[in-house]
């Protein structure tokens, strides 16, 4: 089964070959590749899959899905 998870772009570098961002998701920042995504602009959320923006959300979608996520949250 393969996931992906909505996060929310903070900053872009890079150039249309080797496109990057680093990408909130929930307070953990990571580098996430652009490329599949160029018209993604700083505080845009993007879907990511394995290290790859697959698509664009808007925030209402993203934050819907982080929603459902955090309804199968366990707690001890």
């Amino acid at each position: 089964m393969c996931l992906a998870v909505p996060g929310k772009i903070e900053s872009i570098n890079g150039d249309e070959t080797d496109l990057q961002g680093r990408i909130n998701f929930d307070g953990v920042l990571r580098t996430v590749a652009l490329t599949l995504v160029p018209e993604a602009k700083v505080g845009d959320y993007v879907l990511v899959h394995a290290g790859c923006a697959i698509g664009l959300l808007d925030e209402t979608e993203a934050k819907d899905i982080l929603d459902t996520f955090s309804e199968f949250e366990v707690h001890p």
